[in-house]
């Protein structure tokens, strides 16, 4: 048994933390910051391969491969901070009469305190045929890599769990090319965030996204002679499968404390008092391992909260303490947790947690806060429901009316921030529920709108006023500065936009420009290089990389140079092979698995029986999967990279051309079938579109545009959705420019009214020439 020493004076008190997942970093990180003295040593003991990282990003692991990203320190930190990190430790003794932890490699420290940070583990229920091969659980990033290594030879997944991290699995599946179900036993997704009609709403994008959802069917046997084959829910209809994660809830890993004596509750965890200790006064429990006031809270913001607390109570009682030590070990209370000196204050305690939740689940935003689910007799329901646009919206409200209780929010959670702030508060509604759903009453958006406290990062309990100010006091010059020095947007990274309006925000306050640099090779925005490459004539990448710029180039800017070039010079995309990603140089879109997709284009969605027989037999001869696109194309999907040239040869011969689907350029001119057909049409939507189209097809841009005409009013075409938009009127046409229908829906302006064709189009030159020029990247 090897021992390991405090080698550094002996007034020094060791802290010792078993476990060195995401709660317990944050408390190394909070003693660190309340440890001005110096007064403690730390030792922590890690069971994984690699220290600490963040389990809420596991999902990215799928893009980037690399556990280096995820990790929440460098090793160097550790080491500077005099922190004795042990990696591949896990404790499996806790002895606390002689306050000692042994190691499984017979490392024994003694300790002055112990933290137990040991977290959760992945429940997994006794489903016969459960220990199959081809059964998972999505916990660490090992399981990971063995997720994708067997998924290399699957076809299908199922995902067995509807929950948070049941969704997270769903989308590490669809990441890996698989055919993807998700299974509930319940009869919603989420049962414990969102309601019934949320629910039904979040299906419905998931299915969007190509993914199957089976709610209300508890599975009854896993299938498969020694192999997943299959999931059997005890009817005649079982889901065929050759891969499972398991993604059912947690339990708290409380094993070492049960062993160790330390009280649990009757279904698990360690029983801690407001001050998180636990029935042995030197031993404190933190994070998803510990049961306060008999509820285990599984997300990492309480998890944070109790790191904290219990930092700063060993912090603010440290002072004095060896002086009374004996006297308080004598009584067997802690003397962390005793105001043994005059000076100490009162102890911070925790009370419980907000649960309140903002998640972007496989790209759907889903929310809750406050109290959402109250019953009627104590509460009145505010309900907007749009199933077309897929947004569900739930205030709870008192009965009166004028108190925000809680809510559900699906689809769109922009007002989270401000809204859970007032239910924690108690604020009083300056107007009716009903006016906040509608949009109608609410008086000036955006980040000014927002209370100083209102929580921004909820991971982390940062709020508007601490990031405003930290900006201000700290002269933060970067989003990079702002998550370093506030942890605002390093948890899940939904509050990302959020922090980032508030940035900007302050800049502007203060005049102070924020830097547009491309990138680390270019010292210059987009707008930038856009004219010295016009005035000067660069022609090639090289060329404006050795005059301009340093360093060999990256991911974002040789595709924005390749655009550049191509916008000026009207070179075949293609010569910038160097510069593309293969969507250019294949002229089609890259899908999960690495299969392509082939977008002819449609001016104006008009298409003969001719076109339309050729592109059915395209598909039918490669086996494709078709689609009618939003933008009234249709899409050829599953296309191998070889498969490629003959496909566009034989679309070519039929009069085809690329949709530049794949490209930073025009996308489609959408339509209506105008007056040519429709009995209001007042223009003929349809010719002037493929004029449009067949006008700017092709145009390299800074981002992908779109754009619509409508032969009327009544605006089929959805032109006020578009970056240029035309909507016919008796004398012309309106020109809108500056929408978008996407993640941020934004109604376009009025640029002009009732133009004829020519002058609309002299219009829509100069718009878009001064956005070629002007814009930033994306």
């Amino acid at each position: 048994m090897t021992t390991a020493t405090n080698s550094e004076s002996t007034h020094k008190q060791t802290i010792v933390v078993i476990g060195n997942g995401m709660v317990g970093q944050r408390f190394l990180e909070k003693i660190i910051e309340f440890d001005i003295a110096k007064q403690f040593r730390l030792v922590t003991f890690c069971e994984e391969p690699r220290a600490a990282y963040d389990r809420m990003g596991l999902t990215s692991f799928f893009a980037h491969r690399s556990a280096e990203k995820l990790m929440l320190s460098r090793m160097e930190w550790y080491r500077e901070n005099g922190i004795e990190l042990h990696i591949g430790h896990r404790v499996a003794k806790l002895d606390c009469e002689k306050k000692f932890v042994t190691s499984d490699k017979g490392l024994t420290v003694q300790y002055d305190v112990a933290v137990m940070a040991t977290g959760s583990y992945p429940f997994v229920p006794p489903i016969p045929g459960v220990q199959k091969v081809g059964v998972f659980v999505y916990r660490t990033i090992e399981d990971l890599e063995r997720l994708i290594e067997f998924g290399k030879h699957s076809k299908r997944a199922a995902v067995i769990g509807g929950g948070l991290l049941g969704l997270e699995a769903a989308k590490a599946a669809v990441d890996l090319g698989l055919e993807t179900t998700v299974v509930e036993a319940a009869p919603r997704l989420m049962p414990r965030q969102i309601d019934e009609a949320g629910s039904r709403i979040l299906v419905s994008k998931i299915e969007q996204l190509g993914v199957k959802v089976i709610i209300g069917k508890p599975p009854k046997e896993i299938l498969g002679d020694g192999k997943v084959s299959g999931i059997s829910f005890g009817d005649d209809q079982p889901l065929d499968c050759d891969m499972i994660i398991v993604s059912t809830g947690i339990r708290p890993r409380d094993d070492l404390a049960k062993e160790s004596g330390l009280r649990v509750g009757e279904r698990g965890g360690v029983i801690v008092d407001d001050l998180l200790r636990t029935s042995d006064p030197f031993v404190f429990a933190i994070g998803e391992v510990a049961l306060h006031r008999s509820f285990i809270y599984g997300l990492v913001a309480p998890g944070y909260e109790m790191a904290e607390i219990v930092a700063a109570n060993l912090c603010a009682n440290a002072v004095g303490i060896e002086t009374n030590k004996h006297e308080a070990q004598a009584s067997g209370e802690s003397p962390y947790n005793c105001n043994l000196s005059s000076g100490n204050t009162e102890p911070r305690k925790f009370t419980g947690a907000d649960l309140s939740t903002k998640l972007k689940l496989m790209g759907v935003d889903v929310a809750s806060f406050g109290q959402y689910e109250l019953k009627p007799d104590v509460s009145r329901s505010v309900v907007f429901d749009d199933p077309v646009a897929g947004v569900y919206k739930r205030l709870l409200v008192s009965p009166d009316g004028t108190t925000l209780l809680g809510g559900i929010l699906v689809g769109d959670a922009s007002e989270f921030a401000q809204w859970s702030n007032w239910a924690k508060k108690g604020t009083p509604l300056t107007s009716s529920p009903g006016s906040l759903l509608s949009g109608e009453k609410k008086g000036p958006g955006g980040v000014a709108a927002m209370d100083d406290d209102c929580q921004v990062c909820s991971c982390n309990n940062v709020s508007k006023g601490a990031i405003c100010s930290a900006i201000r006091d700290k002269g933060l010059a970067s989003m990079a500065d702002v998550k370093s020095c506030t942890k605002a947007g390093t948890g899940c990274g939904g509050c990302i936009p959020l922090v980032t309006d508030l940035f900007k925000s302050e800049m502007a306050k203060a005049g102070t420009t924020v830097s547009n640099n491309l990138c680390e090779h270019f010292a210059y925005s987009r707008q930038d290089l856009f004219h010295l490459v016009k005035i000067n004539g660069v022609k090639t990448f090289g060329e404006l990389l050795a005059s301009h710029g340093k360093g060999h180039g990256c991911e974002i800017c040789k595709p924005a140079v390749a655009s550049i070039l191509a916008s000026l010079w009207n070179d075949n995309v293609q010569e910038h092979q160097t510069l593309q990603d293969t969507n250019d140089r294949f002229l089609a879109n890259i899908q999960r698995g690495g299969l392509y997709s082939v977008v002819p284009r449609v001016p104006g969605g008009e298409i003969t029986p001719e076109k339309l027989i050729v592109l059915g037999q395209v598909a039918q001869k490669y086996g494709l999967y078709t689609k009618i696109t939003g933008g009234q194309r249709i899409d050829l999907f599953g296309a191998r990279v070889d498969q490629l040239p003959d496909i566009w040869d034989e679309l070519i011969a039929a009069g085809f051309e690329s949709g530049h689907a794949y490209g930073k350029a025009l996308r489609t001119v959408k339509s209506c079938v105008g007056s040519t057909w429709c009995r209001y049409g007042v223009q003929d939507s349809v010719g002037f579109a493929i004029r449009v189209e067949n006008r700017y097809k092709g145009l390299r841009a800074p981002h992908k545009l779109k754009s619509a005409v409508s032969g009327c009013v009544r605006e089929c075409a959805e032109a006020q959705s578009k970056d240029f938009g035309l909507i016919a009127t008796d004398k012309g046409y309106n020109l809108y420019v500056c929408g978008n229908g996407g993640a941020k829906p934004r109604h376009a302006d009025l640029l002009a009214a009732d133009l004829d064709e020519e002058t609309a189009i002299s219009y829509i030159d100069r718009f878009l020439m001064f956005y070629v020029q002007t814009a930033d990247r994306l």
